[in-house]
């Protein structure tokens, strides 16, 4: 499964669960590595479009923490007490708005539109009774990574607009659209957010969880390509951080979040990984990288992304896969942490979680194909 797959999948899933998302239960979401927040100089009324799962969980507590007032807009399905001074409307992103109906509010956050047709349905209550929307985008909009990509580079398009199927084809065209329908809605009062993968504590998809998770364990491991190999991501609280600062600055415009192409690489994430596994799980047996060509992956069928999260070769249509400008977002007063903070912290969360989930990992290779590639590798490195 290649990158753009991997995503659509996940996003497919997110958009059944965060529209029906209520509050996760569980400690603060704030860690050792994580600086204090400042409240801010004027609190404002933020509306937050669906749940509290992952990237609403991180938006949320840095709102409070600035000593903004929040108001929840989703299906009420799950309520596990979190937040409680948190006002909650019950509603539906499909077809059910009218609790939105003659509100006011200051900000709104949109992280669980999918579809053009639910941002223009919120946009009906909301357009003329809210000052800055923020739409979170995905940089899965643009149609390839065959080259570096900028906030003003081509986006993917559909030939049937009104299509609302999210797969790998569709997912950022659809986001696209969204993003269309958005700047129609509100104008300039409208801040997209192109985010890359968004790694950090709370993440149930596993995706990035996988390395540290993998050290943790012992023992040899494999991993892709070469340590010099670029990556890109974003870590959650940086993704939120950078939200509400645009709230609270009136930022508006279009701004990829990823870490600036070069700053991050595998061989920063799996030495992290490795570091922080040794301090936080102490595994009897040390943790080891084994590096393993794309030409042996290939023909071990381990696939990058989905087998090797995080990771995915420089060549054809993700050439420029870890190139993607973050420019824009830095001079907006994006922070970007080290990628160790952003490791010891998601392994701290990781090992708290019940033993099913740690478990069963939802991405990354299986242990027994793993040993087999590593038998397999063994004699290349005699």
């Amino acid at each position: 499964m290649d990158r753009r797959d991997a995503l659509a999948s996940l996003a497919a899933t997110a958009a059944v669960a965060t529209t029906a998302a209520g509050t996760l239960a569980g400690p603060s979401t704030a860690s050792a590595t994580t600086p204090p927040v400042r409240r801010a100089a004027q609190s404002l009324r933020i509306l937050l479009l669906g749940g509290t799962r992952f990237i609403g969980l991180h938006m949320a507590e840095v709102a409070l923490r600035r000593g903004h007032v929040l108001t929840f807009f989703n299906r009420g399905r799950t309520n596990t007490g979190r937040f409680p001074q948190v006002e909650r409307i019950q509603g539906d992103r499909n077809d059910d708005v009218a609790g939105l109906a003659n509100r006011h509010w200051d900000a709104v956050i949109d992280n669980s539109a999918y579809f053009p047709r639910q941002v223009r349905l919120a946009a009906g209550p909301l357009a003329k009774n809210v000052g800055r929307y923020a739409f979170v985008s995905s940089i899965s909009v643009y149609p390839d990574f065959s080259v570096p990509r900028d906030e003003d580079s081509p986006v993917g398009k559909l030939a049937d607009e009104g299509i609302e199927k999210v797969d790998g084809a569709t997912y950022g065209p659809l986001k696209a659209l969204c993003e269309r329908a958005a700047f129609d809605a509100y104008g300039e009062r409208t801040t997209v957010l192109r985010p890359g993968l968004i790694v950090g504590p709370d993440d149930n998809t596993d995706r990035f969880t996988y390395w540290p998770a993998r050290a943790a364990r012992g023992g040899e491991f494999l991993a892709p390509g070469s340590p010099a190999d670029r990556i890109q991501v974003i870590d959650v609280r940086d993704l939120a951080e950078f939200t509400i600062r645009t709230l609270e600055q009136h930022i508006g415009g279009t701004f990829n979040l990823v870490s600036p192409p070069g700053r991050f690489t595998m061989g920063s994430l799996v030495d992290t990984s490795i570091a922080a596994a040794k301090r936080l799980a102490k595994p009897a047996a040390p943790p080891v990288a084994r590096w393993a060509p794309p030409a042996f992956l290939e023909a071990q069928r381990i696939e990058p992304w989905s087998d090797m999260p995080v990771w995915q070769p420089a060549s054809g249509e993700s050439a420029a896969f870890a190139e993607t400008s973050a420019k824009r977002a830095l001079a907006a007063g994006l922070s970007v942490r080290p990628m160790l903070d952003t490791v010891h912290d998601t392994l701290a969360w990781h090992l708290q979680r019940p033993a099913t989930e740690r478990d069963a990992l939802k991405a990354g290779i299986a242990a027994r194909r793993e040993a087999e590639a590593l038998a397999a590798l063994a004699p290349a490195a005699n």
